[in-house]
């Protein structure tokens, strides 16, 4: 009488019991992952470490190659060095040329285009006789000119 209830209940479409007689386990419930840890940043009063880890991170943008620009600026008064200045600003390599430029004004040029490159961590190197290139920090200069310049004594 067992299969025929069984049949009619399959056929009704309800539920069967079934016939095992095996226990039921449920699974495991699965441990939480646990959280990743934070990084850890080296200290801020440690400058040296953080200069080091930037050199060290070197990923650039293989767009940012064709936004790369070089500015040649020949600035006759102080005036002129805000703009160049807003160059840096906007990473751009600028190539100072101070030949025709007042000496007192040229040097104050020199001055201030120094503490901006060295604000925005860039660079700034003498390359010939009242000409200069100031980098920003993704840009690196590279030539024998350069290694001549700096054995010489002859660069800033």
């Amino acid at each position: 009488m067992a299969s025929l209830k069984g049949f009619l209940d399959w056929v009704k479409g309800e539920d069967m019991e079934d016939d095992y007689d095996e226990e039921y386990i449920p699974p495991r419930p699965q441990p939480a992952p646990a959280p990743a840890p934070a990084p850890v940043s080296p200290a801020p009063e440690n400058p040296l470490s953080m200069d080091a880890q930037r050199a060290n991170n070197k990923v650039v943008n293989i767009h940012a190659t064709t936004q790369l620009a070089v500015v040649l600026v020949k600035p006759d008064r102080f005036e002129n060095a805000a703009e160049i200045a807003d160059h840096l600003k906007d990473k751009r390599t600028v190539v100072l040329n101070l030949e025709q430029t007042n000496k007192d004004i040229a040097r104050r040029l020199v001055d201030f285009l120094s503490g901006v490159a060295y604000a925005n961590e860039g660079k700034i190197k003498r390359v010939a006789n009242s000409t200069y290139i100031i980098t920003p920090y993704n840009v690196d200069i590279l030539g024998d000119l350069i290694d001549e310049l700096e054995s010489n004594g002859l660069y800033l």
